[in-house]
């Protein structure tokens, strides 16, 4: 199992997407084992983007980031990252294939509605960024026996 970090952006957050992306995450078998809704600081936007900085887009995405409340998730599910990332789609809306959230939900080649971690180590990293401990909860879910393969010995 893998825990990533999702953060639902300034723009999914205003646009009122909250309740559609999470029940994508969920409906495709995800577990949502934190949520915080929280507004960044820039102290924290800058830690967290801290690998972008003197990039050309840096200050604005750092703005960007602290400009209005955003929803925070840990979503746990073997394969979390690849799976979150998948479904994310291309960095841009306008990129972005129909069906993933960034090509059904955007258009912008600015605001891109998600944020997910792109390796266990930057989840692992970011995670404690956004949540203390205790905060993400691990709790057995009775469903998981339909979401993953149990036959084999172990689920998949």
């Amino acid at each position: 199992m893998e825990t990533t970090l999702i953060i639902l952006k300034p723009d999914a957050v205003q646009r009122g997407l909250m309740g559609a992306i999470i029940s994508r995450f969920e409906q495709k078998g995800l577990q949502i084992v934190g949520a915080k809704l929280t507004q960044i600081s820039p102290q924290l936007a800058a830690t967290h983007y801290e690998s972008h900085k003197g990039k050309p887009f840096y200050d604005g995405l750092v703005k960007f980031m602290t400009s209005s409340p955003v929803l925070v998730l840990a979503v746990r599910g073997i394969g979390a990252i690849t799976i979150a990332r998948g479904m994310m789609g291309a960095t841009f809306g306008s990129k972005a294939a129909p069906g993933t959230i960034r090509g059904d939900f955007g258009v912008s080649n600015s605001f891109n509605l998600i944020h997910g971690s792109d390796s266990p180590e930057a989840a692992e990293r970011e995670l404690r960024l956004f949540f203390a401990a205790g905060e993400v909860i691990g709790w057995p879910r009775h469903g998981d026996a339909w979401v993953y393969d149990h036959s084999g010995g172990k689920p998949e």
